[in-house]
């Protein structure tokens, strides 16, 4: 099978190369705790335009989490990778929430708890802090556990560190369930540029550890989105018995996941929403002792991760998105807020052949058929 791709300014022919990765219904892995983080399906009749609300096309979003679910895939749902800050406000953001989690198997949903309801501007810390129980409030009537996102408010706020803590420390006292806290870089929100109070690595992961020995027992883990795999084990060694380190390096995660032999991460990961199968099939290999079919099986995602993954960083949820919809779990390519348009042609062209050589291309007949629909829309004749 073959088709004709972009390619430096030119068409040239692509040739089929990938075996899919097989398929079935996976029971949730022994090993380690996987959580997807999983986009958000725009509903195609609706006005998602850049800076109109969100509307969802509600069918396919929930399917696609069924998907993760049969691939014994935990849902870390309403994250970044769900375009909170890049499309998807707080009114839809509830109600993927509340949809979302009533649906999960066994609880299988963690759920993104952050401020993102606050309009862009200066706010208090006390403001900050309501906005953070809002959310924790609606974690908790979905009978979800919460992720305590990265805020941006907080970030335009503080003063210091110290103003960090008084906010942590209020709404981790408060938490009626552990909480997973989340570490964004800059590279996926640039807004979060010296989060924690301190452009120093060092003095970030000091201050990061002491608020967790703090709270030991709110604290179920720390998801760290760096995409530096020497910093996230640093952290990682530093964290106390109990405490998960769930990594968010989407260029290094095979190695972090497999650990070195006394420690390893867990896995809170936008790139599992796009090698799904690919995910699954390599941490039941690792539940089974065998590293090297989970080597052999992640290896050729992590070039795809790379290019998904690329700069600008935070446009990574368009390759996502383009992936589902070549997969068919979505009628269309189109995105709340356009967001389809965050990455170009070739781009896109070269994601359709790294996504083949990693053989998360589960229908290649449909994927090719839907890229050649796209070269059409584009102008391209193909």
């Amino acid at each position: 099978m073959e088709l004709r791709l972009p390619a430096q300014g030119r068409l040239e022919t692509y040739q089929l190369v990938g075996e899919p990765v097989a398929h079935g219904t996976y029971s949730p892995a022994a090993a380690r705790v996987a959580f997807a983080a999983a986009h958000v399906v725009a509903d195609p009749l609706g006005d998602n335009s850049p800076g109109a609300s969100a509307v969802i096309d509600w069918e396919h979003t929930l399917a696609f989490r069924h998907h993760l679910w049969s691939l014994g895939l935990s849902v870390a749902e309403a994250m970044d990778t769900a375009q909170r800050g890049m499309g998807l406000d707080w009114a839809a953001t509830q109600e993927l929430i509340l949809r979302s989690a009533a649906e999960a198997p066994d609880g299988r949903i963690a759920v993104g708890a952050g401020t993102d309801q606050l309009a862009a501007g200066n706010h208090s810390l006390e403001a900050v802090v309501e906005a953070y129980e809002e959310q924790f409030a609606v974690a908790e009537a979905a009978g979800a556990q919460p992720i305590m996102m990265a805020s941006r408010a907080l970030c335009a706020a503080a003063q210091s560190p110290d103003d960090y803590r008084k906010v942590y420390d209020r709404i981790l006292t408060q938490s009626t369930r552990p909480v997973i806290l989340h570490w964004l870089g800059p590279m996926f929100d640039p807004a979060l540029e010296g989060y924690w109070g301190s452009d120093s690595f060092d003095s970030a992961v000091a201050f990061v550890v002491a608020l967790i020995n703090d709270h030991v027992d709110k604290v179920d883990g720390i998801k760290i989105s760096l995409l530096d795999a020497s910093k996230e084990i640093a952290l990682r060694n530093q964290l106390p018995d109990g405490v998960r380190l769930y990594t968010g390096d989407d260029f290094n995660y095979p190695e972090l996941i497999l650990g070195d032999g006394s420690e390893h991460s867990d896995a809170l990961l936008g790139i599992f929403a796009a090698i799904a199968p690919a995910a699954a099939a390599a941490l039941k290999a690792l539940d089974e002792g065998d590293t090297a079919e989970y080597e052999r099986v992640f290896a050729p995602t992590v070039p795809l991760a790379r290019q998904i993954f690329s700069a600008p960083t935070y446009y990574y949820k368009t390759g996502i998105a383009f992936l589902a919809w070549l997969n068919g779990h979505q009628p269309g390519f189109t995105m709340v807020g356009g967001l389809q348009t965050g990455r170009a042609l070739p781009h896109l062209a070269e994601t359709f052949r790294l996504a083949d050589q990693a053989g998360v291309l589960t229908d290649p007949a449909l994927a090719v058929d839907r890229f050649r629909q796209l070269l059409r829309v584009s102008g391209v004749d193909a």
